[in-house]
């Protein structure tokens, strides 16, 4: 492992635990040549899983590609850091565990959008606005008025869309 404060490849590990439920080692690293401490996670490699996007096209699963989309939903909304770390987490293992090698990317919106339902209201309609590709404000709305019924109405919340 490379220091990257100095690029020396001399180091030694002071600390290692488990990180991620178990999907990970976090390791505390420090440089043997500049004193530099740093941290590192191992994980297992994963067979590359193919995303089928919605014009054909295909790509590799790229789970950082899809912590940016949680990131964006949940902007400003009370959603910790590690909730959406361990979302993304339990996504990725899902896919591994049902052993797709080519998945649609509509089956991983929706496997996002059911967690993110659990998790925020608002991150959820924000998802669901990209994921189903909303033309207009009614689209919204009916959105909303579902996910109302779904949830039951929270009284202390005003009456937004009449």
């Amino acid at each position: 492992m490379r220091c990257p404060k100095c690029g020396s490849s001399q180091d030694k590990v002071i600390d290692s635990r488990e990180a991620r439920e178990g999907h990970a080692i976090r390791r505390r690293r420090e440089c043997m040549k500049c004193s530099f401490r740093f941290t590192t996670y191992e994980i297992v490699e994963r067979e590359e899983l193919r995303v089928v996007k919605r014009n054909g096209a295909r790509q590799s699963f790229d789970r950082e590609k899809l912590m940016s989309g949680l990131r964006k939903a949940c902007e400003k909304r009370p959603v910790k850091m590690e909730q959406l770390e361990q979302l993304a987490d339990d996504i990725a293992n899902e896919l591994e565990e049902e052993g797709y090698r080519e998945i649609p990317s509509t089956v991983i919106g929706a496997k996002v959008m059911r967690r993110l339902e659990a998790i925020d209201h608002v991150a959820y309609v924000r998802y669901a606005s990209v994921y189903r590709q909303f033309e207009d404000v009614g689209e919204f709305i009916d959105e909303i008025k579902s996910l109302d019924s779904r949830r039951g109405r929270d009284t202390s919340q005003e009456e937004l869309f009449h």
